[in-house]
Formats: structure tokens, C-alpha cells, sequence
């Protein structure tokens, strides 16, 4: 079945020993390289693997093999073909989902939990959300009849793919975020190149060999890198060939990738940093509010940019608040990702955890009260929840992303003190709020400038909810009908009508 050939070129010498191997996709071939990179499993700190470590010729080549995909095959108007080949990658990730879940687990970190919500199971249902989104979607419409000087003229809209994707992932949920790229690109008819995270490619590599090796996607179609080469990344977002740029990952690169891509005036999509803020009303129930704050922070050890990192309360349960919420994070299990008992798994690196840790640290010195937690677990790259109270509204801790298990109290006078203190920050990604009154919870979220917001627990994140941020958490929105927008260029057509 497969149209694409599934071929080793390289050689790919096993200079490093054993452990789990992947293959770039470029062009319809499986590639190896002789020079790979390792991939550390983070609950232990051993060497679980190696990817390819591809550079500028690599890069270049998948971009050639995007844009003739593009511009020499009718993947881009053969919506019944898309269709069949979307449903073979989603059965495929069905099929192989153990496999998944078990290099999940390894090369991530995240819990086994995690896997059967937004680390694996969840996304593979992206896949069959926009298969169904694009046989309903009106890829044209009529704008009716207009008369200029005594001629009738029609008038319709036809959308039509982007063109060539450079899609680049960080290494937080992998599987998800390459999905929620990849897939609606597909939809809509765009060509792709694919990079995963240095720390996590694994996951992404393992996509692109289920795409050669079990759909009929055409060859150069789908284009999947690995890389620990900066240039890589660079080449994706300047190359001339490329029309569109989508990232996950830190404010201060996506910055730069937006000025990268001006110069070519590519349409960029950056889904960035949070510094989300969860509020409890003096009305709420403070046991739920202490229990959701803790674990929330918590979830795949605070490694979520749509995490609620900052927790304001009222200035005068402050304390009895903190003593709950350290309560809490005294019952979060952390520790091997595959016990299934598990709910908080380790950091991704030892550089992320010494930023972590740094960060508490100065939190504490700028006067900040260290109420429980803060510091390493060894082996692996672990950090216990930890939790920051009286903290200053425009410190460090409570402005900057940590991507951690911390979690910031800072106490606020009124409602109106509380919706300053959320909307002072560079970020807008997401919120909660909890109280005991929905309107009044209601009209304070629709006052916190953010792209997603949670009232009393609700959980918005899924396939058909389009999801993305404010300000300096980036621009444009993934999944739900937006995300297959970002991949469509509309063109509007005229044409006189005949006299009858």
C-alpha cells in the first residue's frame, strides 16, 4: 500500500550503540544519518535512544521535496484523497498506540495518566476530527449577484491550500502539538516539514515512519526532521520556498522567528509563553479551590504553557489558602512514569531543572515565602511541587514562565484588584476563576485578557476548541475550525452573467 519507498540512506552506522532508532522522512524515503544525537529518558537519565541529526542540506532537501509535492501533484485539490489518507494515519496511530504510549513514557517523562489524556489519546483524535471538519467544511462560497453599469456579475469565494508548512514543536506534549500542526496542514491541502524538540524526537520521527509506512500520502508531501543544529531551524522559517511558518516554544524565539520570516513576509502562526493566573473569589469553596490549584500545577510537572502558575486569593484567606494547597501537594505521587499510580512525572533535563530551581531560589531571596517544596529529586531530573507564597505581583516568579511544579500566591484586595493583577503580564494565554456564583465568575473572565479561560474547573481543551493567546502568548489559534483556517488562502472570483 504504502506510496512512499521505505529506504535506509547513510548508511546508518551504529556508531552509539544500542536503543531505540529513528528515521528522518524526506521525500518518501526513510532516511538514516552516520552523525545522531542521543535522547535521554528523564525519569532515569540514561541514554533511551538516537535520532538523526540533521542539518541545512537535510533541511533544504525536505523543503525542495515540500514544494514539488506542492507544486507537481493535485495533493492539494484532491480532497478525496486527503480524506483516505487522513483516516489510514489515524487507524495507523491507533494501531501502533501501545508503542506510542510505552516511547511516550520514555522519552517524555509523562505519567502513564498522561498518555490516555493529552500526552497521546487525545491527539490521535485530531486526526479523525479534522478528517470529519473537511468533508463538511464549505470550501466555497456564493456572494450572490451584483449590477455594475447594467451587467450582472457573480461573485464566490474559493478556499485554497497555504501552500508549504514549516512546522517546528517544542517538547512538552509532543505528539499533540505536532498533530495539531501537521494535521490540519493535511486538511487542507498544505505540504509539510515537520521538526520535533531536540530533547523529544523521537515521538515525531515515529510519526513521520507511520505516514511512509502505512498511508498512501504522496511522496514529499509529509517531511519530518530531527536536529540539534539552530541553522535547521532557521532555514524552515527563512527559506524562499516555504509560505508558512507554524512554532510552539518561548516568547523570546518566537520573536525571533517572526522577524525571520518578515523579510519573505511568510504568515506565521506562534503559539508561545504563559503566566496564566487562577482566581478564587472570596465565595469559593477553598478545599476544591486548594485541591486544583495544587494539582494543576502539578500536571506533567508544570510543564504546560496553558498551566493557571499564578494563584490570587483573597488577601485575608491567604494563609489559610497556602496551608491547604501545601496540604494538597503532599499527596502528589511522583516519581517512574510508567507506575500507573504516578501523577507527576520529572522535569525534561537537568538544564531545566537547574532553571527551575534558580528561579525559587530567587523567588525566595526577593522576599517570596517558600511553603513547601523547592527543591531536586535524584535520580532523574525530578523537582518536587513546590509552592511560593506572599509573592510580589511584579516579580520575576510571578511574571516570567517558570515551566515547573511552582505555583505563586499573591493575595489581591477586591475584584477589581484581581482582574489588574491577571492582566498585568506580557502573556495571555489562559485563566480560571472559581466562586460559588457563575455569573459573577463569568464576568470576571470576560475580563482577563487571555485566548482560553476556565470558569469553575470547566476543560476547554479538545479537538473542536480553537486554542491559542493574547498579547505575547502568540498569534492565531490551533484546532477546532480556526486551526484548518490557518492553512487556507481565500480567493475571490467574478464573472459576468450571460443575458438570458
Amino acid at each position: 500500500m504504502p506510496a512512499q519507498e521505505a529506504v535506509v540512506a547513510g548508511g546508518g552506522t551504529d556508531v552509539n550503540g544500542g536503543g531505540v532508532r529513528k528515521r528522518l522522512l524526506i521525500g518518501g524515503k526513510l532516511v538514516a544519518l552516520d552523525k545522531e544525537f542521543a535522547s535521554l529518558n528523564p525519569a532515569t537519565e540514561e541514554v533511551y535512544g538516537y535520532a538523526p541529526d540533521a542539518g541545512v542540506n537535510e533541511a533544504k532537501a525536505a523543503i525542495t521535496a515540500a514544494r514539488q509535492a506542492f507544486d507537481h501533484t493535485d495533493w492539494s485539490t484532491n480532497t478525496e484523497l486527503r480524506l483516505k489518507c487522513l483516516d489510514q494515519f489515524h487507524q495507523a496511530m491507533l494501531d501502533h498506540s501501545e508503542e506510542l504510549r510505552e516511547l511516550t513514557m520514555a522519552e517524555v517523562g509523562a505519567p502513564r495518566i498522561l498518555t490516555h489524556g493529552n500526552q497521546l489519546d487525545v491527539p490521535i483524535g485530531i486526526i479523525k476530527f479534522y478528517a470529519d471538519l473537511l468533508r463538511e467544511y464549505p470550501l466555497t462560497e456564493d456572494l450572490g449577484e451584483i449590477e455594475i453599469n447594467g451587467q450582472k456579475h457573480r461573485r464566490w469565494v474559493e478556499k485554497e491550500a497555504a501552500g508549504v508548512v514549516s512546522a517546528i514543536a517544542a517538547y512538552n506534549y509532543p505528539t499533540q502539538l505536532a498533530l495539531a500542526k501537521l494535521v490540519p496542514a493535511l486538511a487542507a491541502g498544505c505540504t509539510v516539514i515537520l521538526k520535533g524538540a531536540p530533547d523529544t524526537p523521537l515521538l515525531t520521527l515515529a510519526l513521520g515512519e507511520l505516514i511512509a509506512e502505512h498511508t498512501d500520502i504522496p511522496a514529499g508531501v509529509v517531511n519530518v526532521l530531527s536536529s540539534t543544529e539552530v541553522a535547521v531551524g532557521e532555514v524552515m522559517t527563512t527559506h524562499p520556498d516555504v509560505d508558512v511558518v507554524t512554532f510552539t516554544g518561548s516568547t523570546p524565539v518566537g520573536r525571533l522567528i517572526m522577524a525571520a520570516a518578515a523579510d519573505s513576509l511568510k504568515r506565521v502562526f506562534l503559539e508561545l509563553g504563559g503566566k496564566s493566573a487562577l482566581i478564587v473569589l472570596d465565595d469559593a469553596d477553598l478545599q476544591t479551590a486548594a485541591q486544583f490549584a495544587a494539582f494543576s500545577i502539578c500536571s506533567h510537572a508544570g510543564q504546560g504553557c496553558a498551566l493557571t502558575s499564578r494563584l490570587l486569593v483573597p488577601r485575608e484567606k491567604h494563609d489559610e489558602i497556602v496551608a491547604m494547597v501545601a496540604a494538597m501537594m503532599k499527596r502528589v505521587t511522583f516519581g517512574d512514569p510508567t507506575n500507573p499510580k504516578t501523577y507527576m512525572g520529572p522535569l525534561i533535563s537537568a538544564k531545566q531543572r537547574d532553571k527551575v530551581d534558580g528561579m525559587v531560589q530567587r523567588a525566595v531571596t526577593a522576599g517570596a515565602t517558600l511553603a513547601f517544596g523547592g527543591e531536586s529529586v535524584s535520580p532523574g531530573y525530578f523537582y518536587k511541587p513546590t509552592l511560593l507564597a506572599n509573592v510580589d505581583p511584579s516579580s520575576e516568579i510571578a511574571q516570567d514562565e517558570v515551566f515547573g511544579p511552582v505555583l505563586a500566591v499573591i493575595p489581591f484586595d477586591d475584584d477589581e484588584h484581581a482582574v489588574q493583577i491577571a492582566n498585568d503580564s506580557q502573556f495571555g494565554l489562559s485563566g480560571g476563576v472559581l466562586s460559588a456564583d457563575e455569573d459573577r465568575a463569568l464576568a470576571i473572565g470576560r475580563r482577563i485578557r487571555t485566548g482560553t479561560f476556565s470558569i469553575n474547573g470547566g476543560n476547554y481543551f479538545s479537538a473542536d476548541v480553537p486554542f491559542g493567546g493574547y498579547k505575547q502568548s502568540g498569534l492565531g489559534r490551533e484546532m477546532g475550525a480556526p486551526g484548518l483556517e490557518e492553512f487556507l488562502e481565500i480567493k475571490s472570483f467574478a464573472a459576468p452573467v450571460a443575458a438570458s
